[in-house]
């Protein structure tokens, strides 16, 4: 790694030469950059792209892998359902993909039981850590809210909802929402959780050619 700049670039040094890549992660990188630390991204050969790659994951100060793109999570959640990774998923038949749940809101996905009774979930990646804990948000998120706010809703009116945090690095024992950085996202993580919103902080097992969304759960703090 060299540099990171204008949020979507950065320069890492391959094979000698400086090359730039896309970085798709708009968060701040606290504790997964440093200058001269290993970096790994992947190559696309589509032709329409202005920027041949893409960071992928970036080896943090404690020298632990942390994957840094944001469009993973997503898949993985997506993956570990249809692998039946997770047992509380198991009962359910059906995933899709962006629920709209309003005209202002959609939800990453939302799961269906045979008896057509749906589970809401909202995914959200997690690269933030401090003395072994992981931490979100690494920056106030005013949409991280609003997403709190909506899942609270659709417990009050008979459903259920999860969030889903997915811990992008394997340095961490214990989850907590960042009060220092954005407060009233966790005074609502608080709240969200006494309403009834699942909270599930699940690990993902970052190697340099694969990210796996895994059962383990890290231990709430909140």
């Amino acid at each position: 790694m060299i540099k990171r700049y204008k949020r979507f670039f950065a320069d890492v040094e391959l094979d000698g030469q400086v090359v730039t890549a896309h970085c798709p992660n708009t968060g701040s990188l606290k504790t997964c950059w440093e200058e001269g630390r290993a970096a790994y991204i992947s190559e696309s050969d589509n032709p329409e792209r202005k920027l041949k790659y893409t960071l992928e994951i970036t080896e943090s100060p404690t020298g632990a892998l942390v994957g840094v793109n944001t469009s993973w999570p997503n898949k993985l959640v997506r993956e570990a359902f249809e692998n039946k990774v997770i047992d509380d998923w198991k009962k359910f038949e059906n995933f899709k993909s962006e629920v709209k749940i309003s005209k202002e809101t959609r939800l990453d996905a939302c799961l269906e039981d045979a008896q057509g009774r749906k589970r809401y979930i909202e995914v959200k990646n997690v690269t933030l850590m401090r003395d072994g804990i992981a931490y979100f948000p690494d920056a106030e998120t005013t949409r991280g809210q609003k997403h709190l706010v909506e899942l609270v809703k659709l417990v009050e009116e008979g459903h259920q909802a999860e969030i889903v945090f997915t811990i992008q690095r394997e340095d961490c024992s214990h989850f907590s929402p960042a009060a220092d950085l954005d407060p009233e996202y966790a005074r609502l993580l608080v709240l969200a959780k006494e309403k009834g919103v699942i909270v599930r902080p699940l690990v993902v097992r970052v190697e340099r050619d694969q990210l796996l969304l895994t059962s383990s759960q890290l231990s709430l703090k909140l």
